[in-house]
């Protein structure tokens, strides 16, 4: 029998475990416990908060909506990595449950998933998890193809580990929601038993020690012009890419020319053939760093240098960019005259931090 843990523990327990915390208003004394039990507490339960990008998702999670009042969840993990705390005691996030589930999470009884069998028939959702799990709704719109950034994923694994390292659990005593409730979705695009055995790597370790760096794949970006289009003479221009192959880091908007979204490294190369430029002549490349719209830093200048018929060229890609910043590629027309773009292909290969 586990007593939820204060607000002063929870916030040391998260900040131990290197989390970005952030306190939202009045979070100590937000809660539901006036309708119900909060605790004993048994384990900790991950969501996808089911939002489109540009929803003021903290505010939501902290205030509820007409249908049901908030908080919704102890926290919301942003996809910028940061623990923003919305409640301290009993949130609408669990509903009703399975109390085989139950059972197999308090006890930590279970292998791969926690299990569901058919000997409460009817009985399924009958358990009110608000009383009895911690909460993190997770930014995400759910749909199973909307990328979790590394950083975000990293700080839902320290969450839960800080919560599981203040009560002694283990990695068993979290769960998704949709292993507590049949009926529910999320979280949508990983595995919650990929997410076990991180976390558990995660316990493995001092508190504040895991980093993550036992999956060192980077995530890939390919992306390319619709049509051909005209580069006029004297002014630089970014790129912009409407067709989009890949874009497993979420950071390209349909059409748009920022294709990296800080704060990441990352390697590749920009494939590009023009038309109309005369030999010897050239078009300058350059990577460029965007705070939104304000060009804050230009990197070193490449030439696609002229030749008789059109010209081709594979121009490197290589970088490290920081919070807040996006990058572009642009290109400047060095003739008089304008010449044709006939195909631009990024390809790049971006680690997240």
């Amino acid at each position: 029998m586990a007593s939820p843990l204060s607000a002063d523990r929870l916030l040391s327990a998260l900040r131990a475990e290197g989390c970005d915390v952030r306190e939202v208003r009045s979070w100590r004394t937000n809660n539901r416990n006036h309708v119900g039990a909060w605790g004993p507490v048994h384990g900790v339960m991950i969501h996808h908060t089911a939002t489109r990008p540009g929803a003021d998702v903290v505010d939501l999670i902290y205030g509820g909506h007409a249908n049901l009042p908030g908080p919704l969840s102890t926290g919301c993990i942003t996809k910028d990595g940061t623990v923003h705390l919305t409640g301290n005691g009993r949130a609408n996030h669990a509903g009703g449950g399975d109390p085989d589930v139950l059972t197999a999470v308090r006890n930590e009884s279970y292998g791969a998933y926690p299990p569901r069998t058919n000997e409460h028939q009817g009985s399924a959702g009958s358990v009110d998890g608000n009383a009895h799990f911690y909460g993190f709704e997770c930014e995400n719109k759910g749909d199973g193809t909307d990328r979790w950034p590394r950083v975000q994923y990293l700080a839902m694994v320290r969450a839960a580990a800080a919560i599981c390292r203040a009560h002694g659990w283990s990695a068993k005593s979290a769960i998704g929601h949709l292993e507590w409730s049949d009926w529910k979705p999320d979280p949508r695009g990983f595995d919650m038993k990929d997410f076990r055995s991180d976390l558990a790597a995660c316990l493995a370790l001092p508190a504040g020690r895991w980093e993550g760096d036992d999956d060192p794949m980077p995530q890939y970006v390919n992306l390319g012009i619709a049509a051909p289009y005209t580069l006029d003479p004297g002014g630089w221009n970014s790129v912009e890419f409407p067709r989009e192959w890949t874009d497993e880091t979420g950071d390209h908007a349909s059409g748009g020319s920022v294709w990296a979204r800080g704060a990441c490294r990352f390697s590749g190369s920009l494939s590009l053939r023009v038309s109309g430029l005369g030999a010897g002549r050239s078009v300058q490349v350059r990577m460029s760093e965007f705070e939104g719209d304000e060009l804050v830093q230009d990197h070193p200048i490449h030439e696609l240098v002229g030749t008789s018929g059109d010209t081709f060229g594979v121009l490197p890609l290589v970088k490290r960019i920081g919070p807040g910043r996006g990058m572009r590629v642009r290109l400047l027309n060095t003739q008089d005259t304008p010449v044709t773009v006939e195909t631009a292909v990024l390809t790049a290969l971006v680690w997240k931090e």
